[in-house]
């Protein structure tokens, strides 16, 4: 599904993003990227959505060479990613419906099949009869479901989430956790960034740590180790 060979990622000749990453996500898989500030997490998980370029290496997505990925194939690819952020990045003067169908309205979906989507997004997240309120009338973890949501329109292959419990308190991470745990059994790839220690060693899944650039462990059922 996601596959990494070799790959380099450098802002200055000293300054490294990532070196000489490996990294094999098959397909189903829950995996947690974690380390500490400034290891490089967000600098992989940019290169995942094209938002950044390997300096050196390979990046693959389902078999698709993404390292050179021309502009006009950037939204294919996104189409396919669902991507979850720590900052909600909600329209505050749109709806939770609306907020959520934007995703599918540039793209050209019709209203029709907009209109059998959300709600049942909506309903994945746990968030069904939502649809008319604002951004502000939702608490955190609300607003972090209806960016899950927004995420999953597209019925993606992969679910990106850099911190998507950063901003949140430990009831709202639990159940925003729950949400990606429950989205990954419908059989969607999940790629989860994190420093939490507490849920990475709830969740129990595979834990791959970065440290100064380098995956310096990867452990298939694993724990937060430092």
């Amino acid at each position: 599904m996601i596959r990494l060979k070799n790959v380099s990622k450098l802002y200055a000749p000293d300054i490294v993003g990532v070196k000489n990453v490996n990294l094999h996500i098959r397909p189903g898989e829950f995996v947690s990227i974690v380390g500490q500030s400034g290891t490089g997490k967000t600098t992989l998980i940019k290169m995942l959505i094209a938002e950044e370029k390997p300096t050196s290496g390979s990046i693959q997505i389902g078999g698709w060479e993404i390292s050179h990925i021309g502009p006009h194939d950037i939204p294919l690819l996104r189409r396919q990613i669902g991507v979850v952020f720590q900052d909600f990045k909600l329209l505050p003067r749109k709806t939770v419906g609306e907020n959520v169908s934007f995703a599918l309205e540039v793209s050209g979906v019709s209203a029709r099949r907009i209109e059998e989507v959300v709600p049942h997004v909506l309903r994945i997240v746990n968030l069904a009869g939502t649809e008319n309120r604002y951004p502000h009338q939702l608490s955190g973890g609300q607003q972090q479901r209806v960016v899950i949501a927004r995420a999953l329109v597209h019925r993606p292959k992969i679910i990106v989430a850099d911190e998507p419990t950063g901003n949140l308190d430990s009831i709202n991470t639990r159940e925003v956790v729950e949400i990606f745990r429950k989205i990954n059994d419908f059989g969607t790839t999940v790629v989860m960034v994190t420093h939490n220690r507490e849920i990475v060693n709830l969740l129990r899944k595979r834990v791959v740590t970065i440290h100064g650039g380098e995956i310096v462990a990867d452990h298939e059922e694993g724990k937060y180790l430092i």
